[in-house]
């Protein structure tokens, strides 16, 4: 990877350490020359401090334009006062063009109410219909989708390859397939799709596991929880208190084939991803070991993470343990939640960010080929993580230097978690890392406007272009409170791409295809993909940020198919549109 003028090559001089005469000084005492050297750093941490402070300067600001563009969507979590466990845990949220044109609208998953405790609150999703003007019009009852649920996550694909999103809702009861219909609307086709997931559904995820063109399904379940079951658990011996997982027994995870006649089978048992230990919050799909077959990875509260490797006959392997990704350094599972997988490094490999509970660091396990290893100390993301629960965690190159950024979303399960333990908030920041292309990230969350940096109980998040103006915006849920959807302003500052793909005789969505875009900066790769963050979609298509470079050298794209795709010699800033060829 090439490296372009940055402050981390100098090397600092050390005070009495012994080093070549400075040019230009005459022969100085050793005293002399130890003051020398202090002038020297002081000299140089005065240019770095100032470096530093025009770099922090020139990063995107987040603007919140929530109100002003029309989205006025609460989440209802059915709250009254009894603590129920899936009041915590909600819910999330997607970037979705579901009219096909060209811009990004918005899907807000929602809760409702518990039956004979009203709230007087929403108690559908939102579909907020991207107007192409700056504003946002709430679509959800023309589109169909004003259907009472309590829904938890979202995964967006066009399933059936008619051109247009379909979207799959994951809920505390039974989960739901609505099929976009290409006109607007959608309709409901759970039962006639023959997938039945009757458990409490959290992440999920759309992906080709066998490579035959149609994009099979992956819903990761929690816990088997009903209010019946419903059990007393408190935190001070008195007042009731949300229960923790480990209070109940989890679920298997569903994986639903796509048989391509608009059905779907489930082979959860036959491929061998059937584990009713698992309590699975986050779902992350990738081939993290690049043969072309693509992987599981699902995040689980408070039991072993599973990595479910793809074997290229329908079926899977668990072997999280034998590479590294199922407990902590320490040997603990940990309260797992949010996961991504991305080459933040530019190493041609695919590493995974997970987000845990309060008091467990966030989770940086680099991809060392074949095995991977926390980085997340070493890259000084956790020490700074340690008191922050976070939700929803992913790689994207915010102001598109070329280096993918982490961002997470935080907030805790427990209102009252300050009395107990009081370094911790219910309502905390979330942790925008920004990456220095060195193994390094810093917390520049204090560092793109104050909109971005507030408290708030965060739990599902997503990215994606609302403007079309080659810079990521953020969406975020909080939990029983509002959405927040925050422009970036300044992100295009760089030079960018941005790359949409439309698969032929693969899935039409392009979901496994590996994009390799080479520039003067060196080689970035990213795999189009459902699913991840937590409970969220972000938008499909893929922006690669080439800093100040001027031309880009090459676009590759393997296909899941095998067949590969090139374009050479692109001007930048510009979106670009490639279809498979077929055979």
């Amino acid at each position: 990877m090439e490296t372009k003028h940055t402050i981390e090559s100098f090397q600092f001089p050390v005070v009495g350490a012994r080093s070549p005469r400075p040019h230009g000084v005459g022969n100085l005492t050793p005293t002399a020359t130890g003051y020398w050297l202090l002038i020297t750093n002081i000299i140089f941490c005065c240019f770095l401090l100032v470096a530093l402070n025009a770099t922090a300067q020139n990063l995107p600001q987040f603007t919140d334009i929530t109100e002003s563009v029309g989205i006025d969507f609460v989440h209802n979590s059915g709250a009254f006062g009894q603590k129920y466990l899936p009041e915590t845990m909600g819910s999330g949220c997607a970037f979705i063009d579901y009219d096909s044109d060209g811009w990004q609208d918005i899907l807000l998953v929602n809760g409702k109410d518990w039956e004979g405790n009203p709230t007087q609150k929403r108690q559908t999703m939102a579909l907020y219909r991207n107007n192409q003007d700056g504003t946002f019009t709430d679509a959800t009852e023309s589109a169909g989708l004003a259907v009472p649920l309590y829904g938890m996550g979202t995964a967006v694909a066009d399933y059936d390859n008619d051109g247009d999103p379909d979207i799959y809702i994951s809920c505390l009861e039974t989960d739901r397939l609505f099929q976009n219909q290409g006109d607007g609307t959608f309709i409901d086709i759970t039962e006639a799709s023959g997938i039945h997931n009757p458990g409490f559904g959290t992440s999920c995820a759309w992906f080709d596991y066998n490579n035959d063109g149609y994009l099979d399904l992956y819903v990761s379940n929690y816990i088997e929880w009903s209010r019946e079951n419903d059990l007393f658990c408190t935190l001070d011996g008195i007042n009731k208190s949300y229960c923790t997982p480990e209070s109940y027994q989890g679920q298997a995870s569903k994986l639903f084939r796509n048989l391509g006649n608009g059905t779907f089978a489930d082979v959860s048992r036959s491929a061998r991803i059937e584990d009713k230990t698992s309590k699975s919050l986050g779902v992350c799909i990738f081939d993290h070991n690049a043969d072309g077959f693509l992987d599981i990875f699902e995040a689980n509260d408070t039991q072993p993470n599973k990595l479910y490797e793809n074997n290229g006959d329908s079926t899977f392997i668990e072997t999280a343990l034998n590479v590294g990704v199922s407990h902590n350094e320490s040997g603990v599972a940990t309260g797992a939640m949010g996961v991504d997988a991305a080459d933040y490094d530019r190493s041609g490999r695919e590493s995974l960010v997970i987000g845990n509970f309060s008091n467990e660091m966030l989770n940086l396990y680099h991809n060392d080929g074949g095995f991977f290893i926390d980085d997340a100390p070493a890259a000084h993301i956790g020490n700074a993580t340690l008191l922050t629960l976070t939700f929803a965690c992913f790689f994207f190159d915010f102001d598109l230097d070329g280096n993918l950024d982490i961002f997470t979303a935080n907030g805790h399960v427990e209102n009252d978690i300050n009395a107990i333990q009081t370094q911790v908030t219910y309502a905390q920041l979330p942790h925008l890392f920004h990456n220095n292309s060195h193994g390094k990230f810093t917390d520049a969350i204090n560092k793109v406007g104050s909109d971005l940096a507030k408290p708030m109980v965060g739990r599902g998040a997503a990215y994606g272009d609302i403007d079309n103006d080659g810079d990521w915006d953020l969406l975020v849920t909080t939990s029983n409170g509002p959405a927040y959807l925050f422009r970036n302003d300044g992100g295009n500052q760089n030079a960018w791409i941005k790359i949409q793909l439309v698969g032929q005789t693969s899935n039409r969505d392009g979901i496994g295809a590996q994009i390799r875009v080479t520039s003067t900066l060196g080689t970035q790769t990213r795999t189009v993909k459902s699913g991840s963050s937590y409970c969220s979609q972000s938008e499909l298509t893929a922006i690669f940020g080439i800093n100040d470079d001027t031309v880009i050298e090459t676009i590759e794209v393997k296909w899941p198919s095998g067949a590969v795709s090139t374009r050479k010699n692109l001007e930048p800033n510009r979106r670009v549109r490639i279809e498979e060829e077929t055979p």
